[in-house]
Parts: structure tokens; C-alpha cells; sequence
């Protein structure tokens, strides 16, 4: 079953297109990551699905309701954790949780009782009656996800969820996040530009620059590129990459002062590649495809190479 339909969405900001006509699915039950550099257009796709812009050309479909049309059936079954804090930072965690229970319509024991899981499932119990200010912020990410569960949605967006998180906190994130996904059948949308984030998706969506480049599971999509990634180091970068062609018919990719090869049989090219161009090589290295090796194989260019003009 389909959680979320997007059909040729188009949203531009004057002139800059932040969205340029994507189309895809999430299922039902699943967890979606939508993986994008600065810029590439996941916030705009995120603010999207939770009825914050309008629709300017397309259709989307959430748990079945037309966004355009039935926006207040969407938000009273959607769960949404903004990138931006939005906890009122001067009541203490609990009393932004009861505040939010009661934007829903939950009081007495309901309420009670889902503010107790919700504290103890994100590790907060203890710190519920403290003030949000005094929080750190990996501590108030997780009082912000509670907030967002509180009113147990069938469909949970996150907007960059680890921001603020240390190693450990975002573990136990996930754990959480898988523990929905397993036991409850939530769907869960993510927004990353974190890789390890992104591997540990059932699918994933990756954007740049407005559009849709790539669409499958992780290992789906290193799957498209297969063999292994050479990855060059040299002084003059053209220079070699011009020769590597004449030498062994192969074009690899220039990134600044780096080339990217993918090839079958990788560890034998890189002792060919050692053996013809001893001085001009100054390093290399050999990997299996990453999804950053997706990234570019569907781009041309690297993921951090964004001019960071972001999506206001």
C-alpha cells in the first residue's frame, strides 16, 4: 500500500527551481530517506508533505488525501519534527508534551500514559521535569521527536533528525525509528545529507538540484554501479586522467585534484595504473561503490560540491 504519492511536483522560489517535477512512492510501513545535498531540494520537499507550502504544479497524496485539498485530514494523521527547534524552551519537557497532547484532544490517563512512553522510549524520563533551555541539544531533539509521536500519527516526517545528536544519541534514534517501523507499522520520511544515516533507509530517494537522480534500496543503488571505485590523487590531474584514455581506454572522472574510476576487477587496474604512472600518481585508493559514488555516477559531480545556496 501506498503511504505517499508525488506526481510531477514543481516548486520554484522566483527564478531558482527547488523542485523540478519528481515522481515517486513511499510505502506504507516503511522508512524513506530522501538524501540531498544543501540546496538539492529536500526541504522544500519536506515542507510539501507537511502542508507547509503550497502546491504549485503537481499532485501529492498522503495516507490517501489530496495535500491540496484536504490539508486538515493530512496534519491530524501526520507526526513532523522540524530541522528548526520548536519546543517553547521555557516549560519544562513534560509541559511541552501536555501541550501538545492537548492540541490533539488528549487529557487525563490517555495523556498521561503516552507522555510516559514516549519519555521513557527516547530515554528522557528523567530529565522530563527539567527546563528546556537547560537541555543540551541532542536531549532537546529527542523531546521534539517525542512531541511529534505523541499523538501516535500513522506517518512521522523528519526533517534532518540527528542534528545536534552525538554518536550515541543517534543510535539509540534509529533503534527507535526501526522499533516504529517493526512493531507499529509507522512510515517514516527522513530528510538527510548524512550517508550512514541514509544506508540505514529501506529506500531512499536521492535529490540535487531540484530533481530526482536516483530511486531504489541502498544496495540497489550501489548494485547500478557495481565493481569498485578507484579513487586518484596526482599533481596534474588532466594531464593523467588524458593518459589513463590512450593508455587503457578507460575516461575517468576529474573532481578537482582527484579521479574516480569504476571498474570490475578494481585491484587489477590499480597495479596497472601504478606500474605505467609511477611519478605521477601521488595516491590511491580502492573501495566498493558507497552511495556517494551513486551520487556522483547519477550527478557528474560530487556531494558537497553545492554552491550552499540553499532552499529559503
Amino acid at each position: 500500500m501506498t503511504a505517499i504519492r508525488v506526481d510531477e511536483l514543481t516548486h520554484a522560489y522566483g527564478e531558482r527551481q527547488a523542485l523540478d517535477g519528481i515522481t515517486f512512492e513511499i510505502r506504507r510501513g516503511e522508512i524513506f530517506g530522501v538524501l540531498g545535498p544543501n540546496g538539492g531540494g529536500k526541504t522544500t520537499l519536506f515542507r510539501v508533505l507537511s502542508t507547509l507550502l503550497p502546491i504549485q504544479s503537481g499532485r501529492v497524496a498522503v495516507l490517501g488525501f489530496d495535500v491540496a485539498t484536504s490539508s486538515a485530514d493530512v496534519r491530524r494523521r501526520i507526526g513532523v519534527t522540524f530541522q528548526a527547534p520548536s519546543l517553547d524552551r521555557r516549560l519544562t519537557v513534560r509541559e511541552n508534551l501536555v501541550h501538545q497532547g492537548h492540541l490533539y484532544g488528549l487529557s487525563g490517563r490517555t495523556l498521561a500514559a503516552r507522555i510516559e512512553d514516549r519519555l521513557a522510549r527516547l530515554g528522557l524520563s528523567d530529565r522530563q521535569h527539567a527546563l528546556v533551555n537547560s537541555l543540551s541539544g541532542g536531549l532537546q531533539r529527542r523531546a521534539e521527536i517525542a512531541k511529534g509521536m505523541l499523538h501516535d500519527p500513522e506517518l512521522l516526517l523528519l526533517d534532518e533528525p540527528s542534528t545536534g545528536l552525538d554518536p550515541g544519541a543517534r543510535h539509540d534514534l534509529w533503534r527507535y525509528l526501526l522499533q516504529l517501523r517493526d512493531e507499529s507499522g509507522v512510515t517514516v520520511v527522513v530528510t538527510t545529507h548524512l550517508m550512514e544515516e541514509a544506508e540505514k533507509c529501506d529506500r531512499l530517494g536521492l535529490l540535487d538540484r531540484g530533481k530526482l537522480v536516483a530511486l531504489g534500496t541502498p544496495a540497489e543503488l550501489r548494485a547500478e554501479i557495481g565493481g569498485d571505485c578507484l579513487t586518484i590523487l596526482a599533481e596534474e590531474p588532466a594531464r593523467l586522467s588524458q593518459r589513463i584514455a590512450e593508455r587503457f581506454g578507460i575516461e575517468p572522472k576529474l573532481f578537482g585534484q582527484s579521479l574516480r574510476i569504476e571498474q570490475a576487477r578494481g585491484h587489477e587496474l590499480l597495479r596497472d595504473l601504478v606500474e605505467a604512472f609511477p611519478n605521477e600518481i601521488t595516491s590511491v585508493s580502492l573501495g566498493k561503490p558507497s552511495l556517494e559514488d551513486v551520487f556522483i555516477a547519477k550527478t557528474g559531480h560530487r556531494f558537497w560540491e553545492e554552491d550552499g545556496a540553499g532552499e529559503k
